[in-house]
């Protein structure tokens, strides 16, 4: 059981991110304490080396005043003042050959270092060691000097001070360095606990919504901070699902709607032929009905496909440079005398050698769907004017525009128009599917374009499309 809870615990981001903190505490902590503790050594080995010099500096002086027997009894009387286990005192010829000491009955392990005195005679300065005495377990700073002509001396204290001093400080860094690593790694846990609360709200709504609840929205606190993104962006992210699911399921009711009426149709008439028909033209009509309504829904279903793939960028056409202003010229000749039957005047107008890159054929759907809604829309009448525009500058996109002087959009229904399926006439009674406006955009993006609509209510209504030009044109 605890094995398993330790395990659940060790899975835990807030647990790692915890022992993170917690060691990276440590280790910064145990440098800290190595160089402070050679910091604290160093300033006690410089402060018994100078201790140690100034005591040189007055035998020297005696020395020079009062001379060498001097020496003798003020090395007795330093070492029996300072405290004999505590310091030690020997006169030294320049062979290191021992010729005068304080008692050294407590100093049994300590003899004279040979190179230590070559050194001195060599460089002329004190030399200073340090030796550790296994016997009473304690450290002794040693300086030979030289007092004068073939006297040196061998000055040593005892390192006792220095070492409670060093103890000291290990104990208090230990004490201090365990309550600091609880209080680091109490504080460590809360602050990952606090930091990932966010993670723990985000992971609750990804649960709720992957059961079906696409209402739910990761909690935002408004820090700010990464996980504060993260939810922001995986909120936007559902409300872009949730859109799109919408949009599925009322595009689902509006094929529904628009295939109902035609299958309707095809099933009653050929019930009612079956049923009614005596001659063989009777069911030649019903062949003739039924094959037109198929041509309707293939073209419905075509259209989606078609839209759909250039949206996803698969299309099977050729890019290469084309006239656009020669593909909306044969446009607008193809629907002249579609217009003259409804009663509508079509003007063109469109400069020659306007070059883009497409598809031509593609392009040529983009056109033909905008000027059959135009028509479609326009009462008799009425004006379909078509212009093309070449770009004003270098890199500058061609516009094209078709406009009419129709009954126009409201413009509560101006924003969806171009969304599949979608038309204005709430009882859906016009023709059309409602599929024309999608293709439009979906070629015009395709084509790195875009496509607008701008309208005014029983004045009419003008659709801009905007397409790269071609780079290369103009060019030798």
């Amino acid at each position: 059981m605890f094995s398993r809870r330790l395990g659940d615990l060790r899975r835990l981001l807030a647990f790692r991110l915890t022992l993170w903190y917690a060691a990276i505490f440590s280790a910064s902590a145990v440098a800290a304490f190595f160089f402070f503790y050679y910091a604290v050594v160093g300033l006690l080995q410089i402060r018994t080396d100078e201790d140690l010099g100034s005591q040189v500096r007055a035998f020297a002086q005696v020395m020079y005043t009062e001379g060498l027997e001097a020496v003798r009894r003020e090395v007795v009387r330093e070492a029996q003042a300072a405290g004999e286990r505590k310091v030690f005192v020997r006169l030294l010829s320049r062979f290191g050959t021992e010729f005068a000491a304080s008692n050294l009955a407590y100093w049994p392990d300590v003899g004279v270092d040979s190179e230590a005195v070559r050194s001195l005679l060599t460089t002329g300065g004190p030399v200073f060691e340090t030796l550790w005495l296994p016997a009473r377990g304690e450290s002794i700073r040693i300086v030979y000097a030289s007092l004068g002509p073939g006297v040196i001396l061998q000055l040593g204290r005892t390192l006792q001070g220095e070492s409670r001093v060093v103890d000291a400080y290990r104990r208090t860094f230990a004490a201090t360095m365990g309550v600091l690593l609880l209080c680091a790694t109490a504080g460590g846990w809360l602050m990952a606990r606090r930091t990932l609360a966010g993670a723990g709200g985000i992971a609750q709504a990804v649960r709720r919504i992957s059961d079906g609840d696409l209402q739910v929205r990761a909690p935002v606190t408004g820090r700010g901070d990464e996980i504060d993104q993260l939810a922001a962006t995986l909120n936007h992210m559902l409300d872009r699902i949730q859109t799109l699911v919408t949009g599925i399921r009322e595009m689902t009711d509006n094929i529904a709607h628009d295939l109902k009426g035609p299958i309707t149709r095809v099933r009653g008439l050929a019930e009612v032929t079956l049923t009614t028909a005596g001659s063989l033209e009777d069911y030649e009509q019903m062949a003739a009905s039924t094959i037109e309504d198929c041509d309707r829904l293939l073209h419905m279903i075509n259209t989606m496909l078609v839209i759909s793939r250039t949206e996803a960028g698969v299309g099977d056409g050729e890019v290469t440079a084309l006239d656009l202003a020669a593909l909306v010229a044969d446009a607008c000749r193809l629907f002249q005398s579609a217009a003259e039957d409804q009663g509508l005047t079509l003007a063109c107008r469109v400069p020659e050698g306007l070059k883009v890159r497409g598809d031509a054929p593609m392009l040529q759907r983009l056109v033909a769907n905008l000027l059959d809604n135009a028509i479609r829309y326009t009462p008799a009448g009425g004006r379909v004017e078509v212009s093309l525009e070449a770009p004003p500058a270098a890199g500058a996109p061609v516009c094209l525009r078709v406009r009419d002087t129709g009954a126009g959009i409201a413009p509560e229904h101006l924003p969806h128009i171009f969304e599949r399926f979608y038309r204005g006439d709430p009882s859906r009674s016009t023709s059309g599917a409602g599929l024309g406006l999608s293709l439009v955009r979906a070629v015009a993006q395709a084509h790195g374009g875009r496509v607008a609509a701008a309208s005014r209510p029983g004045e009419g209504t003008t659709f801009t499309v905007e397409l790269p030009s071609d780079p290369t044109a103009g060019r030798s």
